[in-house]
């Protein structure tokens, strides 16, 4: 009997090599090769056949169409994917346990009722879905169920059925009987993911896959899987709230600087259309600690409440926390606040929260992470009526940000008095009706004054 085949995969890109390296020479990676062992008689599905008719052509010569998109009945799923589902797309969904990835699929596959839905779940059983689809309460669509793990078997009766949209949860739970390999596996996840990416662009039927993430929150399996499919949208979001956002990682036929803010409710999730309104909590004005930023995400305005908290260090070492900002971007601007300003916080703990549960990555959130922190550490409250956007660079200097005018119009439309911006900015804002007090600052210490007089 002949002996199987002993190859050593990377799980980071995906290479196979017949010996296993400390460093990956493709991609770099340390320690990241798996022994995978291949039956000698194992016969792959993808065999080349040579086309003659597959020629080179000049760009000018292509003829362009523009993609086909279905309509997902979602507003907020919709603009994370650029404009609805694309035909023929492989869409990767990854996210923590419990966020909410399998209600967002089935309350996508039974909105979309002009189109056939075909709900595979390696996880649930039937009844299990029921119960789900019974939760958001609907049930009467062209959704129709299926539980199944075998590759082979699902193709089979999607070839039957013939959906207009194929959901997979999960890919992890999706085997092929042609490799003699465990579910969840590199091999298996590799295999079967081309293999589905190669279904989809051939009948033109796009797929949804969810996938599960690791304890340091990158998407499991190996990372050829993310190069391989069209889309990965990432779900995050703290359970212990009740707001989610989904955020497009890569994108071919779309933006990947969108985001889409969900509520979870016990009926499902509701698109938050206006989220500036739900982050900003109608506190009273000698509240000290508080600072609102108008930030962007994507081309998305919407503003949020910076919560900190400054006091005496108990402990010989001063504490430095921060949720839903970065704490080395924290610890930076806590440098120049000592250095440049001159406020000694080096010997206090410093609590730094961003209102909903919210990730924000945008640098113009700097200047009300600094004047929130000068509040507490001064405890003087700052005017709920004024919010700020701007970086903050080394010097102590306010940089200027993108979109300003959006942000503008955003506090605007909320009530806001009036807005502290960057003065050296490329384009002067023009505001429609401008019913705000635009007031411009160069150095941290203007802003200072400002607002704490």
């Amino acid at each position: 009997m002949a002996k199987n085949k002993i190859t050593y995969v990377c799980t980071e890109c995906g290479v196979d090599y017949p010996r296993t390296y400390g460093k990956c020479p493709a991609c770099g990676a340390w320690n990241s090769f798996k022994q995978l062992s291949i039956p000698s008689n194992t016969t792959t599905q993808n065999t080349n056949i040579i086309n003659t008719q597959n020629i080179p052509i000049l760009v000018e010569n292509v003829i362009h169409t523009n993609e086909e998109r279905i309509n997902t009945h979602n507003q907020e799923l919709n603009r994370v994917l650029g404009g609805g589902l694309v035909k023929g797309s492989l869409v990767l969904i990854g996210g923590e346990p419990g966020i909410g990835k399998s209600t967002l699929v089935l309350q996508t596959a039974l909105n979309i009722n002009n189109s056939k839905v075909l709900y595979i779940s390696g996880e649930e059983s039937v009844n299990q879905l029921k119960m789900r689809a019974n939760r958001l309460g609907q049930t009467k669509s062209q959704c129709y169920l299926l539980s199944e793990t075998v590759l082979e078997n699902i193709i089979t009766q999607i070839n039957n059925l013939k959906p207009d949209v194929v959901i997979i949860d999960s890919v992890q739970t999706i085997s092929s009987n042609s490799f003699n390999q465990s579910p969840g596996s590199v091999l298996q996840i590799r295999e079967c993911s081309i293999t589905l990416l190669k279904y989809a662009k051939e009948n033109n039927i796009p797929i949804f896959l969810i996938g599960h993430i690791t304890k340091e929150g990158n998407i499991a399996g190996p990372k050829i899987l993310e190069h391989i499919v069209d889309t990965v949208l990432q779900f995050e979001g703290d359970r212990q709230h009740m707001y989610r956002i989904l955020r497009a990682n890569k994108n071919r036929f779309g933006s990947t600087n969108e985001i889409a803010i969900f509520e979870m409710l016990n009926s499902g999730l509701r698109e938050v259309a206006n989220p500036s309104e739900l982050l900003l909590t109608q506190h009273i004005n000698d509240l000290s600690g508080i600072s609102i930023a108008a930030m962007v995400e994507g081309i998305r305005p919407f503003l949020v409440e910076v919560q900190a908290l400054v006091s005496s260090s108990a402990y010989g070492m001063p504490q430095r926390s921060a949720t839903g900002f970065d704490i080395r971007r924290m610890n930076m601007l806590l440098a120049v606040l000592e250095r440049r300003v001159g406020f000694k916080l080096a010997q206090k703990d410093v609590f730094l929260n961003i209102a909903g549960g919210l990730k924000v990555s945008d640098p113009a959130i700097d200047m009300a992470v600094v004047t929130a922190i000068l509040s507490s550490n001064l405890d003087v409250a700052i005017d709920n009526t004024t919010c700020l956007t701007g970086e903050v660079g080394l010097s102590g200097e306010i940089r200027p940000v993108a979109r300003l005018e959006q942000r503008i119009s955003e506090a605007q439309k909320l009530g806001f008095k009036r807005i502290i911006v960057p003065k050296h900015t490329t384009n002067t804002p023009q505001i429609k009706n401008n019913t705000i007090e635009i007031i411009t600052a160069t150095k941290i210490e203007e802003v200072f004054r400002i607002l704490l007089g």
